[in-house]
């Protein structure tokens, strides 16, 4: 089947666009054709980090069917939802009756759900497991850019819901030391960029790597969720 991937929480801040630049990094690094499409139309973080990257103004409705277009010539796309989109994809949802699209597409639907500290990006897990259900496959990120706490999610009914009713899976994307994040939005790099540039001394090329193979590692051990079967 093919795979469509949408890095989505209504929720500002929760790292969703930071997921999406590395998970296309990772693409491009294994070689995995895919097609990339960014909807903020404020910062467009992920065209700006991967200008390859198809750009999809949320203004207009019509637009999104770019996205199963694509899915007509690629077995892979991969979308970054801007903050506060949640209803404006699941209005679209209903009007095209996505379950009949996926199937008449032969595509797999996973959202990437970034969750952090706050209570507000839980909340919007469940508004969409409950709009969704087993339409989707559910993928959560735990991002540790502000805080280790995940207290809230973990107490969470739907965490329990994501992983015994939906079979969720639940990743982490590690901390990245501030100065780093602010070189590469600086230098406007990648990670893989950065570490043979040499705006970054050796030390600091060091730790990106090391982070890098992290969360490449959590990647990998959810391929199922975030690739096309072979």
């Amino acid at each position: 089947m093919k795979r469509l991937v949408l890095v989505i929480n209504g929720k500002g801040g929760v790292g969703k666009s930071f997921f999406a630049v590395n998970f296309v990094q990772f693409l491009k690094d294994h070689a995995v054709a895919h097609v990339a499409i960014d909807s903020d139309n404020e910062n467009s973080t992920l065209k700006r980090f991967h200008p390859d990257a198809q750009f999809l103004d949320l203004s207009q409705h019509r637009e999104l069917d770019a996205i199963f277009q694509a899915l007509e010539t690629t077995r892979l796309v991969v979308v970054d939802c801007r903050a506060a989109s949640t209803d404006l994809f699941l209005d679209y949802f209903t009007e095209i009756d996505l379950p009949t699209i996926l199937s008449a597409l032969d595509v797999a639907l996973t959202l990437v759900m970034p969750v952090n500290h706050e209570l507000d990006s839980v909340d919007q897990l469940q508004r969409l497991a409950e709009h969704l259900g087993k339409t989707s496959g559910y993928l959560v990120v735990r991002n540790a850019a502000h805080s280790d706490s995940f207290a809230l999610f973990d107490a969470a009914e739907i965490r329990v819901r994501l992983k015994d009713e939906l079979a969720g899976r639940e990743i982490e994307m590690p901390r990245l030391q501030d100065w780093l994040v602010e070189a590469l939005n600086r230098e406007g790099l990648t990670v893989t960029g950065a570490t043979q540039h040499p705006a970054f001394s050796l030390l600091d090329r060091q730790r990106l790597l090391t982070w890098q193979r992290r969360l490449y590692a959590e990647f990998d051990s959810v391929r199922k969720l975030l690739l096309p079967d072979k």
